[in-house]
């Protein structure tokens, strides 16, 4: 069902007749015509001869009769394909009676770990968690949706040095009223409280640090207060992601200290390979093309000079544990990217190691920060960093008085639930809209608009569908006769059958702001069909038509957004 796929497959050969070797025949959307190629312009220096008599001859041999209606040269050495009206009809009637939306189940399923969120116990999350979560969990849907057994992992910090401080504080508070505190959810008090402790009172600061010796030697009064710190913050991240609507579970915690028992081997691994170097007491590893700006190897220190283990161990022993126990042949670790050299330094480690070869292999999926309306990282107004909670209820409570304001007729239960799915759809559109490479601002009145590349936008789209619907008091037949005689029945054609292509290629690259701008895109092209082609005012097979086209855009936005994580109100 994908244009371009099937006039690339048809043009490879003869490209490849004319070149004498593989081509791309570099097709895509012309406003000339349908599709072009271009290919026969870089052609044309390898081979010596002028490109529209390289294009010429590969019209020639290009099997294109039953796809296109027209197939011609056109300036220095395109070729301008117009797709017949048979071919466009038979592909969209195809599409409309698939229940995938012409996208297929992978016919290699993988197993893969998304790494992502990676919230602290004893801390509230803050807005530096909404990428990582945003993304990750996209990347999570959408993998799945096309058949893949995808393993959600939530690398809690729940271990080290600072807990030392944590659980002596709770100690201090005795068990029924820690556990009270701790499930009022403010974390920051209790973590500040701690450490205001620590750096003030010697003699806390000094049972603090028997603490850690207990902890990590097994102590069992120590891990029961360690337990109660890690279940009540566990309780809290949920309540979180219930909010932002995403699909981490308990049963996806994976803390830091779940790997404990597994940096032992690891180090002794690395040490039986030859790859372990003492540096300045620490066991390390030069992994090979890590330099420091003076062109000196980079260390990974595995095992530090006192004996603990930092995070390059934690994550190398979650790599051999992925690949080696679980399975897993690709690994995509959620992560800001300031933390790109770490993982290039732990994935190289990992592949020298023999933990990560082929077909296994890890991704490092980086993004950039949120910065507020002054290009800054956004803070609160004390300075700090802006709590999640409080941003998604912002969102929440914004979007619930413009759904009053727009529409009086909603009753106060339905408000409010087209309030917290607009609202949490704005917060999460504004994120996997943007090139998760790059930063981008968060401004409120921008991704709460009915107008431009927003949720609120794709979601009204939806809507609007779903009211043609209601009024109609019928539902769609997706098999009946497709007419596409407008000028705008063709173009919500092509959209619709761009849409396989999108999903493939995000399933690659995870940048969603390519399945976000398509999708805005659809309803936008969606918008000029509705406003060109009467449906309601039409009768028989035209208007019979015009449903199907209307219930496959509403399908593939309510597919596109669900991978994306947002949800699709029926009124708005």
């Amino acid at each position: 069902m994908d244009l371009e796929k099937l006039l690339t497959d048809r043009l490879v050969p003869a490209f490849a007749t004319v070149a004498g070797e593989p081509v791309d025949p570099v097709v895509r959307r012309s406003q000339r015509a349908d599709f072009q190629s271009d290919a026969a312009l870089a052609l044309a220096r390898r081979l010596g001869r002028p490109p529209r008599v390289i294009a010429a001859e590969v019209l020639r041999h290009a099997e294109l009769a039953d796809l296109c209606s027209v197939a011609e040269l056109s300036g220095p050495g395109f070729l301008n394909l117009t797709v017949s009206d048979a071919t466009l009809t038979r592909l969209v009637s195809a599409l409309a009676v698939s229940s995938r939306l012409g996208v297929p189940v992978v016919a290699a399923p993988e197993t893969v770990v998304v790494d992502y969120s990676a919230p602290n116990v004893a801390k509230e999350m803050h807005v530096g968690h909404l990428r990582s979560t945003v993304i990750g969990d996209a990347a999570a849907r959408l993998l799945e949706w096309l058949g893949h057994r995808v393993l959600r992992a939530n690398h809690l910090g729940d271990w080290g040095t600072p807990f030392g401080m944590l659980i002596e504080h709770l100690a201090d508070l005795g068990g029924a009223d820690a556990a009270q505190e701790l499930s009022m959810g403010d974390l920051d008090s209790f973590y500040k409280t701690a450490r205001a402790k620590f750096d003030g009172d010697e003699a806390f600061r000094e049972r603090s640090r028997r603490r850690v010796v207990a902890l990590q030697g097994g102590d069992e009064a120590t891990l029961r207060l360690w337990r109660l710190l890690v279940e009540q913050s566990e309780r809290y991240f949920l309540t979180v992601y219930d909010l932002l609507d995403v699909t981490l579970t308990e049963r996806d915690f994976h803390g830091e200290s779940s790997y404990n028992d597994l940096l032992g081997a690891v180090v002794e691994d690395l040490d039986r390979l030859g790859l372990l170097r003492e540096s300045e007491g620490a066991a390390c590893v030069f992994p090979p093309g890590c330099a420091g700006r003076d062109g000196e190897p980079l260390p990974l220190i595995v095992r530090k000079s006192d004996g603990g283990y930092g995070y390059p161990a934690t994550d190398l022993a979650a790599i051999r544990h992925r690949t080696a126990t679980l399975g897993a042949t690709r690994l995509l670790y959620v992560v800001g990217l300031p933390q790109r050299r770490h993982f290039e330094m732990v994935y190289a480690v990992a592949a020298q190691a023999g933990w990560l070869t082929p077909p296994a292999r890890a991704e490092h999926v980086g993004f950039g920060s949120i910065l507020g309306p002054d290009g800054r990282m956004l803070r609160s107004r004390a300075g700090g960093s802006v709590k999640l909670v409080g941003l998604l209820e912002e969102a929440i409570a914004r979007a619930t008085a413009l759904a009053r304001q727009r529409n009086p007729e909603l009753g106060e239960a339905e408000a409010a639930e087209v309030g917290r799915a607009v609202g949490i759809g704005a917060i999460k559109y504004a994120d996997l809209s943007s090139d998760r490479h790059r930063d981008y601002v968060l401004d409120w009145e921008g991704m709460l608009s009915l107008d431009g590349n927003t949720a609120p936008y794709l979601q009204y789209a939806y809507s609007r569908i779903q009211s043609i619907f209601r009024r109609a008091g019928v539902a769609a037949c997706p098999e009946a006769g497709i007419s596409l005689a407008e000028p705008a029945e063709r173009a919500l054609a092509f959209e619709l059958l761009g849409f396989a292509r999108v999903v493939d290629e995000v399933a690659v690259n995870l940048e969603f702001h390519r399945l976000a701008g398509y999708l805005y895109r659809l309803a936008a092209t969606f918008s000029t069909f509705y406003e060109r082609c009467p449906v309601l005012r039409t009768d028989g097979p035209v208007r019979e038509s015009r449903l199907v086209l209307c219930d496959l855009t509403a399908r593939v936005l309510r597919q596109g957004l669900h991978v994306l994580g947002i949800r699709t109100p029926e009124r708005m």
